[in-house]
């Protein structure tokens, strides 16, 4: 019996084997995605909005609202949770059995973390792009100071061989009149 080793092409490959001599003949893209789908079994959105902590059936440990100061929290999470890995550590040398409380207690927040971090993605974007955009900005610049000098520099070498050929001009045409006058005596 014998086996392919890539599966065949999906049959509507057949929709665009003229595309290259008409572009149209293809079907257009379907449009995008609005709301909510089920990719894989799990249900998702295309809003972008990240969820609160509270939509997922998790308790929050910092203060709600806007005004969150992110590092001070962050600080005080990742403060806490080396308390709790260090409190799991002695649980689990002096009372093994009692470890499942402290595990959760720390997956817990683990998850405050991730949801705090996950929070400054849109500023660290905004950032980032800041930072791509300045160093354009500066590179451009850079490249037309480069291109300045250069031509500083071309019209300084012009200007060389303009005298340079004015001198040789010069030379030569003295040596020419002296040859002359040589060749007439």
């Amino acid at each position: 019996m014998a086996t392919a080793t890539y599966p065949p092409p999906p049959p509507f490959y057949r929709l665009y084997k003229d595309y290259l001599q008409n572009p149209k003949s293809a079907p257009e893209p379907p449009p995008p995605i609005e709301g909510t789908y089920v990719c894989f079994g799990g249900s998702y959105t295309t809003d972008d909005l990240l969820p609160s902590l509270e939509e997922q059936g998790v308790r929050q440990l910092y203060p709600k609202g806007p005004n969150v100061d992110f590092k001070k929290e962050l600080r005080s999470l990742n403060r806490e949770l080396q308390l709790h890995i260090l409190e799991l550590a002695d649980v689990l040398v002096e009372r093994p059995s009692q470890y499942a409380r402290r595990v959760e207690e720390i997956s817990l927040i683990f998850k405050n973390l991730h949801h705090l971090l996950n929070s400054l993605r849109p500023h660290q974007a905004r950032a980032t792009l800041i930072h791509i955009l300045e160093l354009q900005i500066q590179r451009r610049k850079q490249a037309l100071e480069d291109i300045k000098s250069l031509g500083m520099w071309l019209e300084f070498l012009g200007k060389e061989a303009m005298w340079l050929w004015s001198q040789n001009w010069l030379w030569f045409g003295c040596a020419n009149s002296c040859r002359r006058e040589e060749a007439q005596r």
